[in-house]
């Protein structure tokens, strides 16, 4: 158990503070007692009515919502100060210790004074149940207000801002001598942690408090389920290594599995096998269900900790041939509003071709990258298909070994293109994101991976759409492949996604996602390579939920184009598929005009040569705005911002004519 390292001094007689009921001609609310508590910086911290309004804000150090608004708290409490506002900050998780606590304030700096509960009275006094839950106080010490700090943030849902900020609307109210009309809105956030209960607390049914324990089966479930993420060092908010920590998480954790938000997965049963299935059984559902409401009951506490391998930098086989980072000096990510993608281009310095066994993208700062592309972009006329893909970090997406003998081919001269999303959280951030690359010698590679996509760009959601949807289809794809993983990609208003495969005359559904949901991004790896060679047609379906029963839409009553950013939408889905390099490299729809050295070939290159031209004439009248004869990256629509890189061909954030001629005769054949 966790020493208790400062003294609890209260104002009142009793350990337990207690609360009395009093009628208000305009509100009902609870009166609470004074306290005094020591700060983690060692001042006194008396709440005991001085002040015009109390603003007693319960937090936890882990809690992901919790970091989202401690900034946005201190900007409250700044902006109140001189009004006769007082903020304090109360931690009574039983998970956190002091040090913990210690840390939380080091890293994000509230301007108000933060606290220890012990003892667990003021939780228990306040009736607090998450965290972060606010309590606006009068100068009498009435709760007048109690709930969530605005509507902006909650587990899974992150909206562009806020549509209603219920704290500082009460304390305005109550400012100018006004009744809160909202006084109470349900907190959404991490359960407080408490002491597990003791024995002569759990239920009658002894037969399941003998069986069940910590030491017995949960730390089994856990680390069948949980403990690749949520170990230390991992992409988990919090560990799970310790029968300490999951206690103060148990709530939480149970929450989330029962409302299938934990663990992460989206894809329907029934459909081809999938390898990286990520499936909490149902029995061990049911285990750590009964586990905790029986009391948690630990078992042998020589057993308390879970010994799970280090989480290492990298998840490759070994350390990386190669490592590249996005720039040498970090990119600074402010502490909110909406940042453009942004494009770093980093020259390798490849003298030959090389072929690529594994690659992973490390980011700098997992609070605000959102997620990370890195594109290969080849020389000017170098052979070269599919789109360029070379990995990616996306939320929950763990790096998929390729099988051995496949590889991506990265031609000599080729560029590395990071395309970088940033979401501030809250406080000023600083990023500086790397890729590692193994390599392999030509002779140990057998089939040459290629990424494909399904796309549709030209879309528009209606407002208040519940299911609309938009269909495409992959376009090309090698016929003497095989398909090894898809990752389907939407917005904010993705609500279903669905890829259907014909072949031999007989449709099949190889993938259906009925909840889409963007904070995890998953790669479905097929358990068993699917054949392209009989498949006449990859189909796609996307569902989007534009209404306002969407609780991430953005704005239910905007019209919803293709876009980078998050209110924009995209209907993507990225194929990995692999190719044996005894196969033909000309792909099939190209094949019959490439073998065509006849009298028509003059004419041929005639047409080509036109199609390039209104290509470019085409670019410039649609996005040359001043008709200087070049286009700015700042210039063009959002949608082309995302691929500028392709005619950006010095990386100068500017595209000459020149620069998108060569582009257009490298994709026009």
């Amino acid at each position: 158990m966790r020493s208790l390292c400062f003294v609890l001094m209260v104002l009142i007689a009793s350990a337990k503070m207690v609360f009395s009921q009093e009628s208000d001609p305009e509100s009902q609310g609870i009166k609470q007692r004074a306290f005094q508590l020591m700060s983690m910086s060692g001042e006194t911290v008396i709440v005991d009515g001085s002040s015009r309004i109390a603003v007693v804000c319960f937090l936890g150090s882990e809690c992901p919502v919790v970091h989202l608004y401690t900034a946005r708290l201190s900007s409250l409490a700044d902006e109140f100060r001189n009004k006769g506002v007082q903020f304090v900050g109360i931690n009574g998780n039983f998970q956190d210790s002091s040090d913990d606590v210690r840390r939380f304030v080091e890293q994000l700096k509230p301007t108000f004074p933060i606290v220890r509960d012990e003892s667990g009275a003021l939780i228990e006094a306040y009736g607090a149940t998450r965290t972060p839950e606010v309590f606006v106080l009068d100068s009498d010490l009435t709760i007048r207000y109690q709930g969530r700090i605005d509507d902006q943030y909650s587990p899974g849902i992150t909206r562009p801002s806020a549509s209603r900020h219920d704290l500082k609307i009460a304390i305005e109210e109550l400012l100018v001598g006004q009744p809160v009309k909202v006084a109470r809105t349900k907190a959404a956030g991490c359960f407080i942690g408490k002491p597990p209960r003791k024995p002569t607390d759990h239920p009658s049914d002894r037969s399941l408090d003998n069986r069940l324990t910590w030491s017995g089966e949960v730390a089994d479930v856990l680390k069948r389920n949980c403990l690749e993420c949520h170990r230390t060092g991992d992409i988990g908010p919090f560990s799970m290594e310790s029968y300490d920590e999951v206690v103060g998480w148990a709530d939480t954790m149970l929450e989330t599995i029962d409302n299938g938000r934990m663990p992460p997965w989206h894809a329907e049963p029934g459909h081809r096998a999938l390898a990286n299935e990520r499936r909490m059984p149902e029995r061990d559902r049911q285990i750590f269900r009964d586990w905790v409401n029986i009391g948690l009951p630990e078992g042998d506490d020589a057993a308390s900790t879970i010994s799970v391998p280090e989480a290492k930098e990298w998840q490759l086989e070994k350390t990386p041939d190669a490592e590249f980072v996005m720039r040498e000096q970090p990119f600074a990510v402010p502490a909110e509003g909406t940042v453009d993608y942004q494009y770093f281009v980093v020259d390798p310095g490849l003298k030959e071709d090389k072929w690529v066994k594994a690659a992973q993208i490390i980011p700098g700062n997992r609070s605000v990258v959102h997620h990370a592309i890195a594109f290969i972009r080849p020389p000017d006329g170098s052979p070269f298909r599919g789109v360029g893909w070379l990995t990616a970090y996306v939320p929950g997406q763990r790096l998929i070994p390729l099988p051995p003998g496949h590889a991506r081919k990265v031609p000599a001269g080729s560029k590395i293109v990071f395309q970088m999303h940033y979401t501030p959280n809250g406080t000023e951030q600083s990023d500086r994101t790397k890729i590692g690359l193994s390599f392999c010698d030509a002779s140990e590679v057998t089939h040459e991976v290629l990424t494909v996509i399904g796309i549709d760009q030209e879309f528009e959601i209606p407002p208040h759409a519940a299911a609309h949807q938009v269909s495409g289809k992959v376009r090309w794809f090698p016929k003497n492949g095989v398909l090894m993983s898809l990752a389907p990609h939407m917005h904010l208003r993705g609500k279903a996604f669905r890829l259907s495969v014909n072949s031999n005359g007989g449709e099949e559904v190889l993938l259906n996602v009925p909840q889409y949901d963007f904070n995890w991004q998953h790669s479905y790896v097929l358990a068993e390579a699917m054949p392209l060679n009989s498949v006449s047609d990859l189909n796609f379906t996307v569902t989007f939920d534009n209404s306002s029963a969407n609780p991430a839409n953005p704005d239910p009553s905007e019209w919803v184009n293709w876009g980078d950013q998050t209110w924009e939408e995209m209907a993507v889905v990225f194929l990995e598929v692999a190719e044996p390099l005894n196969a033909t490299q000309v792909p099939e729809k190209e094949s019959a005009s490439v073998q065509l050295f006849d009298a028509d070939q003059e004419q041929k290159q005639k047409d080509r040569q036109k199609r390039i031209d209104e290509f470019v004439d085409d670019f410039f009248n649609r996005l040359d705005a001043n008709s200087d004869g070049v286009v700015l990256q700042t210039e063009a629509p959002l949608a082309v911002r995302r691929d500028f890189y392709r005619f950006d061909q010095d990386g100068d954030k500017s595209a000459t004519r020149e620069e998108v001629r060569k582009r257009a005769e490298q994709r026009i054949r």
